[in-house]
């Protein structure tokens, strides 16, 4: 589970990255969850793009594809999202620690 100041630390990040991912009129399908997979695998963060076409609503689908990759989402924001998942054999991504309660 992420902190808010996590998160926070990951919005700015996704700032800079492109959208790599782009579920359209096909919806959800293997082709998805597996190109989220390889991305995430590779990468940790990834921005996706969810359009009208998509008969779900962002943060559905969003959430969908964490469920399935085990991932979290970031954000969601208009039509876009981020999802974060660490690579514990090679992190590329060092979060800053979660406060003490």
């Amino acid at each position: 589970m992420l902190t808010s100041k996590q998160r926070a630390y990951l919005r700015s990040l996704a700032n800079g990255y492109d959208t790599i991912l782009m579920v359209g009129k096909g919806g959800m399908n293997e082709q998805i969850i597996k190109q989220a997979a390889d991305a995430i695998k590779k990468r940790e963060l990834i921005k996706g793009k969810v359009l009208e076409s998509a008969g779900a609503s962002p943060r559905e689908i969003s959430e969908e594809i964490a469920r399935e990759i085990k991932a979290e989402v970031v954000q969601v924001i208009g039509t876009k999202f981020v999802l974060y998942k660490r690579n514990e054999k090679e992190p590329k991504i060092e979060l800053p620690k979660a406060g003490k309660k």
